[in-house]
């Protein structure tokens, strides 16, 4: 950088210095001509020193961008014999100096090589692609080996039932037979699983939407010991009522107690007429009188009766066997008073086991002779127990019940054998060795209320006929409304319950199509004998049906 003259500056600053120390005061104002001169000669090193600052920047600029360029260059240059160098290296020596024409040729060459042998190791894949070495194929045929005879060793029992142990023309590969057919009956067995798999998923989303259904239109349940202070006999005899009852049982207990208060405020009952559809024992025009027994009457009533019933051939009608037994005991005045007395009783407590069989039989829900088997059932269970009990104390073990009731009952099911035992008062607690008494179980109180077990028994009896009765209609594969002859209920019965004897199946099909005789087996008047499914299964259900024997069994893979 270029700065002005030294002396130029000495100068001016000495000559101001000078003629201040002079002490001489000069007016300017007196010196026009020399003051203009001076400045002149001072403004001119000023501009010249601001032309060479503008100068001297430019300079530095140039001398910096050229600076900057020769970097670069020098990079370049290095860049340039670094790349040259590398290429020297790599070339072969003996490449560096041959003929470009020759060199183009040979690239032509290898070239048409390169495709050659390309097209020659397509082909190659393209035919021995699938094929495997020699090597290979040894090890895997004798791998192969190992496990036949490995499955041979294990399956000969397998291959004995298929029936090629000690043929003559056996198979070169047995096992190997063996095992496609155990593969094609699991693929079968797979196929019915999903196929169960998919029911199951319909019947869990339907009782999902019923359970849905049910829990948005549900009640909630009434507080039943509400009624300990409403029913008469206070909490004591409400818990003894309610002991063992669910919600719609409940329901018919405060029910009779509500009917019973009504009843015994009737003093006469009106006569229900002549009507055709009047039980005969009914058949009255009038008031008749309202005998108002207790319910220890009325069952005591009904026990006598079936004395004289059973003591009886049973030839004559049930109900008028009835009214001539109420007509003996109070004579023909009060016979019909006693009759309605006795029907509305009846009608009325449907949880008194005496009372609501009675009724049943009285109106021809159930016949008779339902009555008197499960009269029977009841007197051959206390005679086993009774013969069980070689010591005459009246108590047999837990493990002598169970072999009473299984030979008793030999097919009833294993869920249904364990309620038997529990109402007989077993429970986990205790041991097969421990006494029960077997005598209590066969108990009745004066209202004719049975034990937990006999109730037990009557309602397995019920609901055992209910699911005979429907795999009957199953087998049918008709609808309640269509007809059936006497032919098909005959062979339904026989595919749902082999162990079925002639006499049995004989009286069923009576009971099914009201018959006193029938024609003998493979008659063509049997063809002619046909009912609808609903009246063939209602008449099957008013009768003694039960199952003989246990059903085939589905064949199991």
């Amino acid at each position: 950088m270029a700065f002005p003259k030294p002396g130029l500056f000495c100068f001016a600053t000495n000559t101001r210095s000078y003629q201040e120390s002079s002490g001489v005061t000069i007016d300017d104002t007196s010196l026009p001509e020399k003051n203009t001169s001076s400045r002149k000669f001072s403004q001119k090193p000023k501009t010249l020193v601001t032309k060479l600052r503008k100068k001297l920047a430019e300079e530095y600029l140039h001398y910096l961008s050229e600076r900057d360029a020769r970097k670069i260059l020098i990079a370049d240059l290095n860049e340039l014999r670094y790349q040259r160098e590398d290429m020297s290296l790599a070339q072969s020596p003996g490449v560096w100096g041959e003929d470009p024409v020759k060199l183009t040729l040979a690239l032509k060459m290898v070239r048409q090589d390169l495709t050659r042998t390309q097209m020659e190791l397509n082909t190659m894949k393209a035919n021995f692609g699938d094929v495997v070495p020699r090597r290979d194929f040894e090890m895997q045929e004798k791998t192969n080996k190992d496990l036949q005879e490995q499955v041979l060793v294990g399956r000969q029992g397998r291959m004995g039932s298929y029936g090629w142990a000690g043929t003559g023309d056996q198979s070169p590969y047995p096992q190997l037979e063996c095992l496609k057919a155990d593969y094609e009956e699991v693929c079968k067995e797979h196929e019915i699983l999903l196929q169960l798999h998919m029911s199951t998923l319909k019947e869990r989303d339907q009782f999902h939407s019923e359970l849905q259904e049910i829990q948005s239109t549900s009640t909630p349940r009434p507080v039943w010991i509400k009624c300990e202070h409403v029913v008469a006999g206070g909490p004591e005899r409400w818990h003894m009522l309610a002991e063992g009852k669910n919600s719609d049982q409940l329901v018919d207990v405060l029910l009779e107690e509500i009917g019973e208060g009504l009843l015994r405020e009737k003093n006469f009952f009106p006569g229900l007429g002549f009507g055709e559809h009047i039980p005969p024992f009914l058949r009255f025009d009038g008031v008749v009188e309202n005998k108002k027994p207790t319910k220890k009457e009325v069952v005591k009533l009904i026990r006598d009766f079936w004395k004289e019933r059973l003591a009886e051939d049973q030839k004559e009608k049930f109900s008028d066997f009835f009214f001539n037994f109420l007509e003996h005991h109070f004579g023909p005045d009060d016979a019909m008073a006693w009759a309605y007395t006795i029907f509305e009783n009846i009608k009325l407590f449907h949880s008194n086991e005496v009372m609501s069989q009675f009724y049943a039989v009285l109106m021809g829900k159930i016949k008779e002779s339902v009555y008197i088997k499960e009269k029977e059932t009841v007197a051959q269970l206390l005679k086993e127990m009774t013969n069980t009990d070689s010591q005459n104390e009246g108590y047999i073990t837990i493990e002598q019940l169970s072999t009473v009731l299984k030979s008793i009952f030999p097919v009833k099911k294993d869920e249904r054998m364990q309620e038997l035992m529990e109402a007989a008062g077993w429970h986990p607690d205790i041991s097969n060795s421990d006494f029960i008494k077997y005598s209590s179980l066969f108990l009745e109180d004066e209202e004719g209320q049975g034990t937990p077990f006999i109730q037990k028994l009557w309602e397995q009896y019920t609901a055992e006929k209910d699911e005979y009765l429907q795999d009957l209609k199953q087998e049918l594969g008709l609808e309640l409304n269509d007809k059936v002859n006497l032919v098909k209920v005959r062979e339904a019965l026989m595919n749902i319950d082999p162990s079925l004897d002639k006499l049995t199946l004989k009286k069923y099909l009576s009971y099914a199509f009201q018959l006193t005789e029938l024609p003998e087996e493979g008659d063509e008047m049997e063809q002619e004998i046909v009912a609808s499914v609903q009246s063939a299964l209602e008449q099957l259900h008013m009768s003694d049906t039960r199952r003989i024997g246990p059903r085939e069994a589905e064949p199991t893979s």
